[in-house]
């Protein structure tokens, strides 16, 4: 099996897990902005111990950087802080599964963005594949009915859809951009260059989303360290996914990665069951199927 399919399988397998922690986190404690603070404070000093560690075993020096690398870190640092900020608003409009689901939208938005930006196309099976996932997108974006019927506009463009589709860009552009720092540093293996751009993109969103807290949101930063338990479990699965998925851009175009990555949606309707016991619709369960079919004709494909 490649080498991005096993990175990407873990990489989307601790993402669930962290998105789980972060609702706690929102739903028990945190403002939705403390909540996603959270996750890359906590996860810098654990990348940071991990890139070093990595240097000692390996042997490398440190990659070389060019002026196309930091400008992708930075946008697509800044990029994946606002996603992860709509994912965690969007849980208190939806339930977790759904939630992460309308998130997926990045998968057809990453593949158009990294055709424009990186000049990547992906195959015709491919973008078949991604269009079945869209509709699945679609089917989740109708959002539960209630006694008063609401018009078809409502029902498709609502807040929650709204979130989703926002975070699905925003997720797209990071993804795309995380691939050009990887492939703009010189030097390094996969994995290096991996950790390299993931410190550069942590220590930025730390210290940016940092400032805002402090300016705006300052009583956060002390919920943040006061909550440290759920908050350092936070950090670990998001410096561990993280390295998954920055390797598997390393290897191979972001919009396979991100096609094959919503596998975290089985990952996600199992938690919603079995340990959230969140109950879904018909409709909802619907989507997410046409989702896992398009991430397993992704997964055939490449096997193939």
């Amino acid at each position: 099996m490649p080498l991005w399919i096993t990175a990407t399988i873990f990489a989307a397998f601790l993402q669930n897990l962290r998105f789980l922690l972060q609702r706690h986190l929102k739903v028990t404690t945190l403002s939705t902005m403390g909540a996603t603070w959270a996750r890359f404070a906590f996860a810098t000093p654990v990348v940071a111990v991990s890139l070093a560690l990595w240097l000692g075993v390996s042997g490398q020096a440190l990659p070389g950087s060019t002026p196309a690398f930091w400008a992708y870190a930075v946008i697509g640092a800044i990029a994946q802080m606002l996603a992860t900020a709509c994912v965690v608003a969007l849980f208190g409009r939806r339930n977790f599964a759904v939630g992460v689901t309308l998130a997926k939208t990045e998968v057809i938005l990453t593949a158009l963005i990294g055709l424009v930006v990186l000049g990547e196309a992906v195959s015709a099976p491919a973008l078949l594949a991604i269009g079945i996932g869209f509709f699945g997108v679609i089917l989740l974006s109708d959002p539960p009915k209630t006694d008063v019927a609401l018009p078809w506009r409502a029902r498709l463009f609502n807040a929650a859809s709204g979130y989703g589709l926002a975070s699905g860009l925003l997720f797209g552009v990071s993804a795309v951009c995380y691939r050009g720092a990887t492939l703009s540093l010189t030097g390094g293996d996969e994995l290096l260059r991996a950790a390299t751009a993931l410190l550069t993109a942590t220590t930025v969103q730390t210290v940016t989303l940092g400032l805002w807290l402090a300016a705006r949101e300052a009583g956060q930063i002390a919920r943040v360290l006061a909550a440290w338990r759920v908050s350092a479990l936070v950090g670990l699965t998001s410096a561990l996914g993280s390295l998954g998925w920055f390797t598997a851009f390393a290897l191979q175009t972001a919009a396979y990665v991100k096609a094959l990555g919503q596998v975290e949606l089985l990952f996600t309707f199992l938690f919603s069951v079995f340990w959230l016991r969140e109950r879904s619709s018909a409709k909802e369960i619907g989507g997410a199927a046409l989702l896992v079919a398009s991430v397993l004709l992704i997964f055939l494909g490449a096997l193939a």
